[in-house]
Formats: C-alpha cells, structure tokens, sequence
C-alpha cells in the first residue's frame, strides 16, 4: 500500500508557524532535505497517521537564512547544521550549534558556492 504524500509550498517566513502546526497534529519529522537549483530548494518532511507532508520552500543562495525549528522537534539540529555547513544557510538560535564544524570540509559550502556565510562565534 503507498503511503499518500502531499508537498505544501510556503514562504520562508511561514516556516516556524507550519513546523508548529505539524507538531500540534502529533506528527514526527521524518527528514530535511537541501538542494542547489537556481535558489536553495528545502523540503521539511513530517510523517502522521494519513500520510507524509512536505513543507518545501525557496531560499535565495547568496545569503540564505531561517529560524531553527529545534525549539519544536529538538532532533532538527543534525539536519540543520549539515544545512549551515554544506549549503550555507544561516539556521538562527540553533540549540545545539556546532559552529560549522559539523563536517570536516575542505570549503565552506560546498553545494552553494559562492555564499556568503555568516561569521559564526567559536564557544569560550
């Protein structure tokens, strides 16, 4: 049997609002997925009893930025670091921050070349 799957585009701005509603819905985070296109392309996807939902939207890829959702699913924080360090998108007020050292690279973001990633503060 095939598990029903719906994409919902929404604006970056929507992000925390829609990942809260899915949480409030008792759905799990099943994954978040990048992509360079001619902007960064981000899928959100979130599992429940109907079937899988994709939140998907567009970022630009000069310097990209959203909110951490890890204050709604705190497991968030792999697939936002990865983000942060292989696509360069800034993820604000992160729970648990690895300050792009989550993967060893030999450049900063290597599937967004060309970004400008922000300065990230080194723990004391």
């Amino acid at each position: 049997m095939e598990t029903p799957q719906e994409i919902v585009t929404i604006a970056s701005s929507d992000l925390l609002a829609k990942v809260q509603e899915q949480k409030d819905a008792g759905h799990r985070l099943v994954q978040i997925c990048a992509t360079t296109l001619e902007q960064l392309e981000l899928s959100y996807s979130f599992m429940g009893k109907e079937g899988i939902t994709h939140l998907r939207l567009l970022l630009p890829r000069d310097q990209p930025s959203l909110p951490s959702i890890t204050d709604i699913y705190f497991g968030a924080f792999a697939y936002e670091n990865e983000m942060h360090d292989l696509f360069g998108i800034d993820i604000r007020d992160i729970r648990v921050d690895y300050k792009g050292k989550f993967y060893k690279i030999s450049e900063p973001a290597p599937f967004n070349a060309g970004c400008l990633i922000p300065t990230r503060k080194q723990p004391s």
